[in-house]
């Protein structure tokens, strides 16, 4: 009898370990389409409520998903399409001006007007080799161009296999969601429960924390474009982008273009856009967070700070998604644990 005890113990060990192996070796194969995968659940769940308009409308599930498939392209896809050409003409621009001759002369124009710092910057050069510095540089650029290559290749491949999984996650959303709770070891409330918050803090990231980072990036680019900062497109995207990270996101972009007015001799500008960017930029984030993200995001302030840094870090983009769900998966996961200890607790007092 205890031999067969242990060889049953074995046996559930080995299994465990096959079926961990198994999912370690799945999570393999899937992590290269993170970025489809996490995309593809944002939309779904953004765009929940308009497809459920659109689905009562439409009995036939194939065509309802493909309709709105193809709003999804052309309300989101095509325009960011568009939108990272003209960003990318813009990037190019801004480098022929750097290497201009007019570029290159107002510089040491600066330079002459200010000689201590010239002087500061002579001896730092002095102590580099700069032929090595040049061969280093032209070899770095040589990979990183070859890299940006792969990457647009990728990101091709990343949006072909997003749609591809938007498609059936809109056609099959309800077995989408019976397949998700079969994977949570719990029972329907609390399967429920989880799912809501996460769905929650989707929201709370895709709509609340974008919404406010486009708002930020549109009002800091009225400020550009007003002052006559060169390559408005470009700086006003990068300031949106740098203030999906809350609190200091967007001072990291404006701070350094009003100082580039100030060191071009617009020093009126530049205070302009230093009281801009300081009181209207900025405090966006304090006054619409609360309101679009609070209700929906159930974390302190420096939580989400802390969840969104260290999701790029570990993630890359999708991070921006994938750390704030993680922090509010773990803090139900946490709640649950409690609400079962203390259901425990009181049955063995009863």
């Amino acid at each position: 009898m205890q031999a067969s005890t242990e060889a049953s113990l074995w046996k559930q060990i080995a299994f465990f370990l096959l079926t961990l192996g198994v999912l370690i070796v799945c999570g393999l194969l899937l992590r290269p389409f993170l970025v489809a995968i996490v995309g593809a659940i944002v939309i779904a769940v953004v765009t929940e409520q308009p497809y459920l308009w659109l689905a009562a409308r439409l009995r036939q599930r194939n065509l309802c998903a493909t309709i709105a498939l193809l709003l999804v392209i052309l309300s989101i896809v095509l325009p960011i399409f568009f939108l990272a050409q003209d960003v990318g003409k813009q990037v190019t621009h801004l480098i022929t001006n750097l290497r201009s001759e007019s570029t290159q002369q107002g510089i040491a124009d600066y330079f002459g007007r200010h000689p201590a710092l010239a002087e500061r910057i002579q001896t730092i050069s002095d102590s580099l080799d700069l032929h090595n510095a040049a061969q280093s540089t032209a070899a770095f650029l040589g990979r990183r161009f070859a890299a940006l290559i792969g990457s647009s290749i990728g990101a091709i491949t990343q949006i072909v296999a997003m749609l591809f999984i938007l498609f059936f996650l809109y056609r099959d959303r309800e077995l989408a969601g019976r397949f998700a709770r079969s994977l949570l070891p719990m029972d329907n409330r609390q399967a429920d429960i989880f799912l809501q918050r996460l769905r929650g803090t989707i929201y709370a990231t895709a709509l609340g924390r974008m919404a406010i980072a486009a708002l930020q990036g549109t009002l800091a680019g009225l400020a550009y474009w007003i002052l006559g900062v060169p390559d408005v497109l470009l700086w006003a995207i990068l300031t949106g982008l740098m203030a999906m990270v809350p609190a200091f996101g967007a001072f990291l972009v404006w701070v350094p273009v009003a100082l580039y007015l100030g060191l071009s001799g617009h020093w009126i500008k530049a205070a302009l856009l230093a009281i801009w960017g300081g009181c209207i930029v900025s405090l966006v984030d304090n006054f619409l967070y609360p309101v679009l993200v609070g209700p929906h995001l159930r974390q302190h302030s420096v939580a989400v700070l802390l969840s969104i840094l260290g999701g790029i870090a570990l993630f890359g983009i999708t991070g921006i998604v994938l750390g704030p769900l993680t922090i509010t998966a773990a803090s139900v996961l946490l709640e649950i644990w409690r609400t079962r200890d203390n259901e425990l607790r009181i049955t063995t007092s009863s």
